[in-house]
């Protein structure tokens, strides 16, 4: 069965930055795209960036230039360093493998559990 795991959440200044990291388990690149959605409170989850099986990324309109989404595969392990962050990016970070990269949460097959991102003004 696929598991995700992430973690490096935490408690950051505007205009600091955060690394998480997400350690995929039974997960197959190629079958599946992975990437990061996030939950704000009272809004709905979407799709912050996203890596496709063929390698293209997908980033959010409110993150481009400001998160950067990479992988390691012999590791399984997916990456989303995040800078400039600003008290609007303060969300439950969650690890997933959507079918195909987006904002929509609705085609994500697999989801980990979250991590808290809190982005202090």
């Amino acid at each position: 069965e696929v598991q995700l795991q992430a973690s490096g959440g935490g408690l950051v200044q505007a205009g600091g930055s955060l690394r998480l990291s997400c350690q995929a388990s039974e997960f197959t690149f190629d079958d599946f795209a992975i990437g990061w959605f996030r939950q704000a409170p009272g809004k709905e989850r979407e799709g912050v960036s996203c890596i496709s099986n063929d390698g293209s990324t997908y980033y959010a309109d409110s993150v481009k230039g400001r998160f950067t989404i990479s992988s390691d595969n012999a590791k399984n392990m997916v990456y989303l360093q995040m800078n400039s962050l600003k008290p609007e990016d303060t969300a439950v970070y969650y690890c997933a493998a959507p079918i195909w990269c987006g904002s929509s949460a609705k085609v994500v097959f697999y989801w980990g559990r979250g991590t808290q991102v809190t982005v202090s003004s």
